[in-house]
Protein backbone atom coordinates (compact mmCIF):
# COMPACT_ATOMS: atom_id res chain seq x y z
CA UNK A 1 0.00 0.00 0.00
CA UNK A 2 1.20 3.50 -0.81
CA UNK A 3 2.64 5.35 2.26
CA UNK A 4 0.25 7.93 3.72
CA UNK A 5 2.71 10.80 3.15
CA UNK A 6 2.98 9.99 -0.55
CA UNK A 7 -0.79 9.64 -0.80
CA UNK A 8 -1.32 13.04 0.83
CA UNK A 9 1.23 14.60 -1.52
CA UNK A 10 -0.63 13.14 -4.49
CA UNK A 11 -3.93 14.46 -3.11
CA UNK A 12 -2.35 17.88 -2.76
CA UNK A 13 -1.06 17.82 -6.33
CA UNK A 14 -4.45 16.72 -7.64
CA UNK A 15 -6.39 19.38 -5.75
CA UNK A 16 -3.99 22.11 -6.86
CA UNK A 17 -4.37 21.00 -10.47
CA UNK A 18 -8.16 20.72 -10.12
CA UNK A 19 -8.30 24.30 -8.82
CA UNK A 20 -6.59 25.86 -11.82
CA UNK A 21 -8.63 27.99 -14.23
CA UNK A 22 -7.31 29.58 -17.39
CA UNK A 23 -7.29 33.33 -16.72
CA UNK A 24 -8.22 34.08 -20.34
CA UNK A 25 -11.59 32.40 -19.77
CA UNK A 26 -12.58 35.18 -17.39
CA UNK A 27 -12.44 37.60 -20.30
CA UNK A 28 -14.05 35.11 -22.69
CA UNK A 29 -17.12 34.81 -20.47
CA UNK A 30 -16.96 38.43 -19.21
CA UNK A 31 -16.65 37.25 -15.63
CA UNK A 32 -16.40 40.00 -13.03
CA UNK A 33 -13.54 38.58 -10.96
CA UNK A 34 -13.84 39.68 -7.36
CA UNK A 35 -17.10 41.39 -8.37
CA UNK A 36 -14.96 44.01 -10.10
CA UNK A 37 -15.43 45.58 -13.52
CA UNK A 38 -12.55 45.65 -15.99
CA UNK A 39 -11.61 49.16 -14.85
CA UNK A 40 -11.36 48.00 -11.23
CA UNK A 41 -14.58 49.58 -10.03
CA UNK A 42 -17.07 47.48 -8.10
CA UNK A 43 -19.97 45.66 -9.73
CA UNK A 44 -23.25 47.13 -8.52
CA UNK A 45 -25.08 44.34 -6.67
CA UNK A 46 -27.29 46.16 -4.20
CA UNK A 47 -28.65 49.38 -2.75
CA UNK A 48 -28.10 50.79 0.73
CA UNK A 49 -28.99 53.83 2.82
CA UNK A 50 -26.11 53.38 5.26
CA UNK A 51 -22.55 54.13 4.15
CA UNK A 52 -21.13 55.66 0.99
CA UNK A 53 -17.49 55.42 -0.05
CA UNK A 54 -16.38 57.94 -2.68
CA UNK A 55 -12.93 57.74 -4.23
CA UNK A 56 -13.33 58.50 -7.91
CA UNK A 57 -15.70 59.90 -10.50
CA UNK A 58 -16.96 57.74 -13.34
CA UNK A 59 -18.44 59.18 -16.52
CA UNK A 60 -18.79 57.46 -19.90
CA UNK A 61 -16.87 54.50 -18.46
CA UNK A 62 -13.88 56.73 -17.70
CA UNK A 63 -12.65 56.86 -14.10
CA UNK A 64 -11.25 60.14 -12.80
CA UNK A 65 -9.45 60.16 -9.42
CA UNK A 66 -10.90 62.38 -6.70
CA UNK A 67 -10.29 63.14 -3.06
CA UNK A 68 -11.75 60.41 -0.89
CA UNK A 69 -14.90 60.99 1.11
CA UNK A 70 -16.81 58.72 3.47
CA UNK A 71 -20.43 59.31 4.42
CA UNK A 72 -22.45 57.79 7.27
CA UNK A 73 -26.15 58.14 6.42
CA UNK A 74 -25.29 61.05 4.13
CA UNK A 75 -23.14 62.88 6.68
CA UNK A 76 -19.48 63.41 5.82
CA UNK A 77 -17.40 61.56 8.41
CA UNK A 78 -15.01 64.50 8.51
CA UNK A 79 -17.87 66.75 9.66
CA UNK A 80 -19.03 64.12 12.15
CA UNK A 81 -15.55 63.82 13.68
CA UNK A 82 -14.89 67.55 13.80
CA UNK A 83 -18.33 68.07 15.36
CA UNK A 84 -17.85 65.86 18.39
CA UNK A 85 -14.16 66.77 18.76
CA UNK A 86 -15.16 70.45 18.93
CA UNK A 87 -17.40 69.53 21.88
CA UNK A 88 -14.46 67.64 23.46
CA UNK A 89 -16.38 64.38 23.71
CA UNK A 90 -16.17 60.90 22.25
CA UNK A 91 -18.21 60.12 19.15
CA UNK A 92 -18.51 56.34 18.82
CA UNK A 93 -21.94 56.02 20.49
CA UNK A 94 -23.24 58.88 18.35
CA UNK A 95 -21.90 57.16 15.23
CA UNK A 96 -23.57 53.87 16.19
CA UNK A 97 -26.89 55.66 16.74
CA UNK A 98 -26.55 57.41 13.37
CA UNK A 99 -25.73 54.19 11.50
CA UNK A 100 -28.63 52.27 13.06
CA UNK A 101 -31.33 54.95 12.95
CA UNK A 102 -30.36 57.17 10.03
CA UNK A 103 -30.33 60.38 12.08
CA UNK A 104 -28.13 62.20 14.58
CA UNK A 105 -29.44 61.95 18.15
CA UNK A 106 -30.41 64.98 20.21
CA UNK A 107 -28.54 65.28 23.50
CA UNK A 108 -31.29 63.56 25.49
CA UNK A 109 -31.51 60.63 23.07
CA UNK A 110 -27.72 60.28 22.98
CA UNK A 111 -27.57 60.21 26.78
CA UNK A 112 -30.33 57.57 26.91
CA UNK A 113 -28.61 55.52 24.19
CA UNK A 114 -25.20 55.63 25.89
CA UNK A 115 -26.77 54.74 29.23
CA UNK A 116 -28.57 51.78 27.65
CA UNK A 117 -25.36 50.45 26.06
CA UNK A 118 -23.41 50.92 29.30
CA UNK A 119 -26.08 49.01 31.20
CA UNK A 120 -25.76 45.87 29.06
CA UNK A 121 -21.97 45.75 28.65
CA UNK A 122 -21.10 43.35 31.45
CA UNK A 123 -20.94 39.61 30.82
CA UNK A 124 -22.44 36.78 32.91
CA UNK A 125 -19.84 34.93 34.98
CA UNK A 126 -20.59 31.63 33.28
CA UNK A 127 -20.00 33.19 29.88
CA UNK A 128 -16.71 34.72 31.01
CA UNK A 129 -15.44 31.38 32.28
CA UNK A 130 -16.45 29.72 29.02
CA UNK A 131 -14.69 32.14 26.69
CA UNK A 132 -11.58 32.07 28.89
CA UNK A 133 -11.38 28.34 28.18
CA UNK A 134 -11.16 28.81 24.40
CA UNK A 135 -7.90 27.87 22.75
CA UNK A 136 -6.53 29.12 19.48
CA UNK A 137 -3.61 31.10 18.13
CA UNK A 138 -5.74 33.76 16.48
CA UNK A 139 -8.13 35.72 18.65
CA UNK A 140 -10.51 36.36 15.75
CA UNK A 141 -11.52 32.72 15.66
CA UNK A 142 -12.18 32.76 19.38
CA UNK A 143 -14.27 35.90 18.99
CA UNK A 144 -16.36 34.24 16.29
CA UNK A 145 -16.88 31.28 18.59
CA UNK A 146 -17.87 33.65 21.41
CA UNK A 147 -20.54 35.21 19.21
CA UNK A 148 -21.93 31.77 18.39
CA UNK A 149 -21.98 30.95 22.11
CA UNK A 150 -24.12 34.07 22.61
CA UNK A 151 -26.71 32.30 20.44
CA UNK A 152 -26.95 29.48 23.00
CA UNK A 153 -27.54 31.99 25.80
CA UNK A 154 -30.25 33.92 23.97
CA UNK A 155 -33.73 32.49 24.60
CA UNK A 156 -35.01 34.64 21.71
CA UNK A 157 -32.21 33.75 19.29
CA UNK A 158 -34.71 32.56 16.66
CA UNK A 159 -37.11 35.46 17.14
CA UNK A 160 -36.92 37.44 13.90
CA UNK A 161 -39.10 40.39 14.89
CA UNK A 162 -37.44 43.71 14.17
CA UNK A 163 -37.37 44.80 17.82
CA UNK A 164 -35.64 41.57 18.80
CA UNK A 165 -33.09 41.87 15.99
CA UNK A 166 -32.39 45.42 17.16
CA UNK A 167 -31.92 44.27 20.76
CA UNK A 168 -29.53 41.55 19.59
CA UNK A 169 -27.58 44.13 17.59
CA UNK A 170 -27.26 46.51 20.54
CA UNK A 171 -26.25 43.63 22.80
CA UNK A 172 -23.48 42.66 20.40
CA UNK A 173 -22.26 46.24 20.00
CA UNK A 174 -22.19 46.78 23.77
CA UNK A 175 -20.67 43.46 24.83
CA UNK A 176 -18.19 42.81 22.04
CA UNK A 177 -15.42 45.11 23.38
CA UNK A 178 -15.66 43.32 26.74
CA UNK A 179 -15.59 39.92 25.05
CA UNK A 180 -12.50 40.95 23.07
CA UNK A 181 -10.70 42.00 26.24
CA UNK A 182 -11.53 38.78 28.10
CA UNK A 183 -10.61 36.59 25.13
CA UNK A 184 -7.26 38.36 24.99
CA UNK A 185 -6.73 37.74 28.72
CA UNK A 186 -7.31 34.03 28.13
CA UNK A 187 -5.00 34.06 25.11
CA UNK A 188 -2.27 35.85 27.04
CA UNK A 189 -2.58 33.45 29.99
CA UNK A 190 -2.42 30.39 27.74
CA UNK A 191 0.31 31.35 25.28
CA UNK A 192 2.29 34.03 27.09
CA UNK A 193 1.93 32.55 30.59
CA UNK A 194 0.86 35.85 32.09
CA UNK A 195 -1.47 36.19 35.04
CA UNK A 196 -5.16 36.83 34.54
CA UNK A 197 -6.32 40.32 35.44
CA UNK A 198 -10.05 40.92 35.54
CA UNK A 199 -11.73 44.30 35.42
CA UNK A 200 -15.43 44.88 35.00
CA UNK A 201 -16.60 47.60 32.60
CA UNK A 202 -17.23 50.99 34.14
CA UNK A 203 -20.63 52.41 33.08
CA UNK A 204 -19.32 55.97 33.41
CA UNK A 205 -16.69 55.47 30.71
CA UNK A 206 -17.02 55.62 26.93
CA UNK A 207 -16.42 52.55 24.76
CA UNK A 208 -12.82 53.59 24.04
CA UNK A 209 -12.11 54.45 27.67
CA UNK A 210 -13.64 51.18 28.84
CA UNK A 211 -11.54 49.12 26.47
CA UNK A 212 -8.33 50.83 27.61
CA UNK A 213 -9.40 50.55 31.26
CA UNK A 214 -9.96 46.81 30.93
CA UNK A 215 -6.57 46.36 29.28
CA UNK A 216 -4.47 48.78 31.31
CA UNK A 217 -6.44 49.88 34.34
CA UNK A 218 -6.26 53.66 34.77
CA UNK A 219 -2.87 53.83 33.05
CA UNK A 220 -4.00 55.62 29.90
CA UNK A 221 -4.09 59.24 28.83
CA UNK A 222 -6.92 61.37 27.49
CA UNK A 223 -5.09 61.59 24.16
CA UNK A 224 -4.89 57.80 23.95
CA UNK A 225 -8.62 57.45 24.65
CA UNK A 226 -9.45 60.21 22.17
CA UNK A 227 -7.49 58.64 19.32
CA UNK A 228 -8.88 55.15 20.03
CA UNK A 229 -12.40 56.62 19.93
CA UNK A 230 -11.50 58.26 16.60
CA UNK A 231 -10.26 54.92 15.25
CA UNK A 232 -13.53 53.26 16.28
CA UNK A 233 -15.59 55.95 14.54
CA UNK A 234 -13.52 55.70 11.35
CA UNK A 235 -13.76 51.89 11.21
CA UNK A 236 -17.47 51.64 12.08
CA UNK A 237 -18.77 51.49 8.51
CA UNK A 238 -17.45 51.38 4.96
CA UNK A 239 -20.31 50.67 2.60
CA UNK A 240 -22.09 47.45 1.74
CA UNK A 241 -19.40 46.21 -0.64
CA UNK A 242 -16.48 45.71 1.74
CA UNK A 243 -15.79 42.01 2.16
CA UNK A 244 -16.94 41.49 5.75
CA UNK A 245 -20.11 43.56 5.40
CA UNK A 246 -20.99 41.86 2.13
CA UNK A 247 -20.41 38.49 3.81
CA UNK A 248 -22.76 39.53 6.61
CA UNK A 249 -25.42 40.58 4.10
CA UNK A 250 -25.02 37.39 2.05
CA UNK A 251 -25.49 35.23 5.14
CA UNK A 252 -28.38 37.40 6.37
CA UNK A 253 -30.16 37.04 3.03
CA UNK A 254 -30.53 33.33 3.67
CA UNK A 255 -32.79 34.00 6.66
CA UNK A 256 -30.35 32.80 9.29
CA UNK A 257 -29.92 34.18 12.83
CA UNK A 258 -28.00 37.29 13.88
CA UNK A 259 -25.13 35.41 15.51
CA UNK A 260 -24.43 33.24 12.47
CA UNK A 261 -24.37 36.30 10.21
CA UNK A 262 -22.04 38.28 12.49
CA UNK A 263 -19.65 35.33 12.89
CA UNK A 264 -19.34 35.29 9.09
CA UNK A 265 -18.31 38.94 9.17
CA UNK A 266 -15.67 38.12 11.78
CA UNK A 267 -14.33 35.29 9.66
CA UNK A 268 -13.95 37.65 6.72
CA UNK A 269 -12.35 40.41 8.76
CA UNK A 270 -9.68 38.02 10.03
CA UNK A 271 -8.18 37.82 6.55
CA UNK A 272 -4.86 39.61 6.02
CA UNK A 273 -6.30 41.32 2.91
CA UNK A 274 -9.03 42.90 5.05
CA UNK A 275 -8.89 43.50 8.81
CA UNK A 276 -5.44 42.02 9.22
CA UNK A 277 -3.82 44.52 6.86
CA UNK A 278 -2.44 46.78 9.63
CA UNK A 279 -0.54 43.80 11.02
CA UNK A 280 1.09 43.41 7.61
CA UNK A 281 2.01 47.12 7.73
CA UNK A 282 3.63 46.67 11.13
CA UNK A 283 5.68 43.69 9.92
CA UNK A 284 6.76 45.67 6.86
CA UNK A 285 7.75 48.67 8.95
CA UNK A 286 9.77 46.47 11.30
CA UNK A 287 11.67 45.17 8.29
CA UNK A 288 12.20 48.67 6.86
CA UNK A 289 13.45 50.07 10.17
CA UNK A 290 15.89 47.18 10.42
CA UNK A 291 17.31 47.53 6.92
CA UNK A 292 17.17 51.26 6.15
CA UNK A 293 20.04 52.85 8.04
CA UNK A 294 19.13 56.52 7.57
CA UNK A 295 15.37 57.01 7.90
CA UNK A 296 15.68 60.63 6.76
CA UNK A 297 17.49 59.72 3.53
CA UNK A 298 14.68 59.68 0.98
CA UNK A 299 16.86 58.06 -1.70
CA UNK A 300 17.67 55.17 0.63
CA UNK A 301 14.02 54.76 1.62
CA UNK A 302 12.90 54.89 -2.02
CA UNK A 303 15.51 52.32 -2.99
CA UNK A 304 14.27 49.91 -0.34
CA UNK A 305 10.64 50.39 -1.38
CA UNK A 306 11.66 49.42 -4.92
CA UNK A 307 13.32 46.30 -3.53
CA UNK A 308 10.06 45.43 -1.79
CA UNK A 309 8.12 45.83 -5.04
CA UNK A 310 10.65 43.63 -6.84
CA UNK A 311 10.17 40.92 -4.18
CA UNK A 312 13.81 41.38 -3.15
CA UNK A 313 12.95 42.60 0.35
CA UNK A 314 10.18 42.43 2.91
CA UNK A 315 8.04 39.30 2.96
CA UNK A 316 8.58 38.59 -0.72
CA UNK A 317 4.99 39.46 -1.68
CA UNK A 318 5.95 42.52 -3.72
CA UNK A 319 3.45 44.62 -1.77
CA UNK A 320 3.88 47.89 0.07
CA UNK A 321 1.23 47.30 2.69
CA UNK A 322 -1.09 50.14 3.65
CA UNK A 323 -0.71 51.88 0.29
CA UNK A 324 -3.57 51.80 -2.23
CA UNK A 325 -7.26 51.00 -1.90
CA UNK A 326 -9.99 49.39 -3.98
CA UNK A 327 -11.99 52.63 -4.12
CA UNK A 328 -9.95 55.54 -2.77
CA UNK A 329 -7.50 57.09 -5.21
CA UNK A 330 -6.13 60.53 -4.28
CA UNK A 331 -6.76 60.08 -0.57
CA UNK A 332 -8.41 57.97 2.13
CA UNK A 333 -10.29 60.39 4.43
CA UNK A 334 -9.92 57.98 7.35
CA UNK A 335 -6.16 57.99 6.96
CA UNK A 336 -6.04 61.80 6.89
CA UNK A 337 -8.08 62.11 10.09
CA UNK A 338 -6.13 59.40 11.91
CA UNK A 339 -2.76 60.69 10.72
CA UNK A 340 -3.50 64.14 12.14
CA UNK A 341 -3.94 62.70 15.65
CA UNK A 342 -1.15 60.15 15.20
CA UNK A 343 1.36 62.99 14.93
CA UNK A 344 0.40 64.34 18.37
CA UNK A 345 0.42 60.85 19.85
CA UNK A 346 3.87 60.07 18.40
CA UNK A 347 5.33 63.26 19.86
CA UNK A 348 3.87 62.49 23.29
CA UNK A 349 5.41 59.01 23.17
CA UNK A 350 8.85 60.06 21.91
CA UNK A 351 8.26 58.38 18.56
CA UNK A 352 8.43 61.44 16.32
CA UNK A 353 11.27 59.94 14.23
CA UNK A 354 9.29 56.77 13.60
CA UNK A 355 6.22 58.79 12.66
CA UNK A 356 8.34 60.78 10.22
CA UNK A 357 9.43 57.53 8.58
CA UNK A 358 5.76 56.66 8.01
CA UNK A 359 5.20 60.05 6.40
CA UNK A 360 8.26 59.58 4.20
CA UNK A 361 7.06 56.19 3.00
CA UNK A 362 3.58 57.59 2.35
CA UNK A 363 5.18 60.34 0.26
CA UNK A 364 7.54 58.07 -1.70
CA UNK A 365 5.35 55.00 -2.27
CA UNK A 366 3.55 56.44 -5.35
CA UNK A 367 6.92 57.32 -6.90
CA UNK A 368 8.21 53.82 -6.17
CA UNK A 369 5.15 52.27 -7.86
CA UNK A 370 5.57 54.53 -10.89
CA UNK A 371 9.25 53.60 -11.29
CA UNK A 372 8.54 49.90 -10.78
CA UNK A 373 5.68 49.84 -13.31
CA UNK A 374 7.28 52.31 -15.70
CA UNK A 375 3.94 54.12 -15.64
CA UNK A 376 2.79 56.97 -13.44
CA UNK A 377 -0.86 56.90 -14.50
CA UNK A 378 -2.08 54.90 -11.49
CA UNK A 379 -3.04 57.11 -8.54
CA UNK A 380 -2.53 55.61 -5.09
CA UNK A 381 -2.43 56.90 -1.53
CA UNK A 382 -2.09 55.63 2.04
CA UNK A 383 -5.16 53.87 3.43
CA UNK A 384 -6.33 53.80 7.04
CA UNK A 385 -4.38 50.60 7.79
CA UNK A 386 -1.11 52.42 7.17
CA UNK A 387 -1.38 54.48 10.36
CA UNK A 388 -3.80 52.46 12.54
CA UNK A 389 -1.26 49.84 13.63
CA UNK A 390 1.24 52.57 14.51
CA UNK A 391 -1.41 54.30 16.61
CA UNK A 392 -2.31 51.11 18.48
CA UNK A 393 1.36 50.38 19.11
CA UNK A 394 1.85 53.88 20.55
CA UNK A 395 -1.07 53.22 22.92
CA UNK A 396 0.64 49.94 23.96
CA UNK A 397 -2.19 47.81 22.60
CA UNK A 398 -0.87 44.31 21.83
CA UNK A 399 -0.81 43.34 18.17
CA UNK A 400 -3.18 40.43 18.82
CA UNK A 401 -5.92 43.02 19.38
CA UNK A 402 -5.34 45.13 16.25
CA UNK A 403 -7.94 43.28 14.18
CA UNK A 404 -10.37 42.77 17.09
CA UNK A 405 -10.45 46.56 17.51
CA UNK A 406 -11.51 46.78 13.87
CA UNK A 407 -14.26 44.27 14.66
CA UNK A 408 -15.39 46.22 17.74
CA UNK A 409 -15.93 49.24 15.50
CA UNK A 410 -17.35 47.47 12.45
CA UNK A 411 -19.91 45.61 14.56
CA UNK A 412 -22.02 48.76 14.22
CA UNK A 413 -21.87 48.68 10.43
CA UNK A 414 -22.49 44.95 10.23
CA UNK A 415 -25.59 45.22 12.42
CA UNK A 416 -26.93 48.20 10.49
CA UNK A 417 -26.51 46.37 7.17
CA UNK A 418 -28.05 43.18 8.55
CA UNK A 419 -31.10 45.11 9.73
CA UNK A 420 -31.39 46.75 6.33
CA UNK A 421 -30.96 43.43 4.50
CA UNK A 422 -33.64 41.57 6.44
CA UNK A 423 -36.04 44.52 6.68
CA UNK A 424 -36.14 46.01 3.21
CA UNK A 425 -34.30 43.62 0.92
CA UNK A 426 -36.09 41.89 -1.92
CA UNK A 427 -36.24 38.86 0.40
CA UNK A 428 -34.31 36.92 -2.19
CA UNK A 429 -31.24 34.99 -1.18
CA UNK A 430 -28.05 36.46 -2.64
CA UNK A 431 -26.89 33.94 -5.22
CA UNK A 432 -24.55 35.09 -7.99
CA UNK A 433 -23.92 32.75 -10.91
CA UNK A 434 -20.76 30.75 -11.64
CA UNK A 435 -20.00 29.38 -15.12
CA UNK A 436 -18.81 25.78 -15.06
CA UNK A 437 -15.97 25.22 -17.53
CA UNK A 438 -15.00 21.65 -16.67
CA UNK A 439 -16.92 20.06 -19.51
CA UNK A 440 -18.55 16.63 -19.49
CA UNK A 441 -16.88 13.25 -18.92
CA UNK A 442 -18.18 9.69 -18.83
CA UNK A 443 -18.49 7.73 -15.61
CA UNK A 444 -15.90 4.93 -15.35
CA UNK A 445 -16.55 1.86 -13.15
CA UNK A 446 -14.19 1.48 -10.19
CA UNK A 447 -12.42 -1.62 -11.53
CA UNK A 448 -11.58 0.15 -14.81
CA UNK A 449 -10.02 3.29 -13.32
CA UNK A 450 -6.28 4.01 -13.31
Amino acid sequence: MQPLSEFMQRLEDLTVKASQIDKELFETYNVKRGLRNQDGSGVLVGLTNIGDVVGYKKKDNVITPSEGRLFYRGINVEDLVHGYQKDNRHGFDESVYLLLTGKLPCKNDLDLFSTYLAGIRDLPNGFVNLILSFRGKNIMNMLARSVLVMYTQDDEAENYSHINLLKQSLNLIAKFPIIAAYVYFGFRHTYQHKSLIFRHPDPTLSTAENFLYMLKGEDYSKLEADILDLALVLHAEHGGGNNSTFATRVISSSGTDTYSAISAGLGSLKGFLHGGANLQVEEMMRDIKKNVKDWKNKNEVLGYLLKILKCEAGDGSGKIYGIGHAIYTLSDPRSILLKDKARDLAESKGKADEYQLYETIEELAPEAFAKFKGDNSKVISANVDFYSGFVYKCIDIPKELFTPIFAIARMAGWCAHRLEEVTFSSRRIIRPAYKNIFGRVDYVPLEERD
